[in-house]
């Protein structure tokens, strides 16, 4: 039985963004579906990412744009919990502090969502404007498309819908997973598959991040780890680790289990592209998603990919 300190307040830190809110507010509710008395309190940090709204998050060039800020108030003792996009996160996380949940993951895959809402990519005029900072996006758009005008977009969710729809862009390309949290699901336009656009390691999972010898708030978040979305995305992460890409790099990865049920053997494809995407490496293979083994079966195929020239590509 977990015991809290008597008067115990968790707080948790959160982006001000309607997504990174919705993510934390999800987080409290579970919480608290399992602790009714459970005292929690939500703080909002402005991260570097959010301070620099119009400029292309490559050109920032910052470890942890949207996490630095909320793992040092944890460190710090500001907060107990910081919930996080998996997708931000950087891999190499300070020893101080543990990801003590990786919750059950959602669609991973990218979407479009077009000006004119009865249009495909297929249906895009040569180059029709499309909106993404990502550059494994970018890249991955221009191996389907390479007559496409790929333009910057930055802002949140709404922002970026405001632009599509006022006909800034022909179309951007957002996580599917974003969309159908809010409540925006109608706006895709059309769902790319894993063949045409593989997702950034950990995208769709949200991870709770604690301070490593915090044992009563490990204790706290232990029913809120999904096995299975921890499995896939610890050897997605370690595939880019492998690569010693950061999170805007042009790498893409997703694992998935090969049988229901626990993940006893994951699948893994990775991706590393030229920014023009004309370029590319792409890996698949299995092994065990038990213990330590996603994170053995990422490097390995991380291994396999520098060994077949990723390393001119990034």
């Amino acid at each position: 039985m977990t015991t809290d300190a008597p008067g115990r307040v968790y707080v948790l830190g959160t982006r001000p963004s309607r997504l990174a809110r919705w993510q934390t507010d999800w987080v409290c509710g579970q919480l608290q579906a399992r602790w009714p008395a459970l005292r929690l309190e939500v703080r909002l940090f402005t991260t570097a990412g959010d301070r620099n709204p119009s400029q292309p998050l490559p050109e920032i060039g910052t470890r942890g744009l949207f996490t630095a800020d909320l793992e040092r108030a944890l460190l710090a003792g500001e907060i107990d919990l910081a919930v996080h996009s998996l997708k931000d996160l950087p891999v190499d996380d300070p020893p101080e502090t543990a990801l003590g949940a990786i919750c059950a993951r959602a669609d991973a895959r990218d979407v479009l969502v077009f000006a004119k809402p009865e249009q495909q990519l297929a249906d895009l005029p040569p180059g029709a404007r499309v909106g993404t900072c990502s550059l494994r996006r970018t890249a991955q758009l221009l191996a389907l498309r390479p007559d496409l005008d790929i333009q910057p977009v930055r802002g949140n969710v709404d922002t970026r819908l405001a632009k599509v729809q006022r006909g800034d862009y022909d179309a951007i390309v957002l996580a599917a997973a974003g969309l159908v949290r809010l409540g925006l699901g109608d706006h895709i336009g059309q769902y790319l598959s894993l063949d045409e656009m593989l997702p950034a390691p950990g995208q769709a999972a949200l991870a709770v991040q604690c301070r490593a010898g915090d044992a009563q708030a490990l204790a706290r978040l232990a029913p809120l780890d999904d096995p299975a979305a921890r499995a896939a995305t610890s050897a997605e992460r370690a595939f880019l680790h492998g690569l010693g890409g950061g999170c805007a790099a042009p790498i893409a990865a997703y694992a998935h289990a090969v049988t229901a049920g626990p993940p006893s053997e994951l699948e893994l494809t990775g991706l590393v592209t030229s920014a023009d995407g004309r370029q590319r490496v792409r890996v698949t293979g299995s092994g065990t998603g038990l213990g330590a083994g996603a994170v053995a079966l990422g490097a390995t195929l991380a291994r396999q990919a520098l060994a077949q020239g990723a390393s001119v590509l990034l």
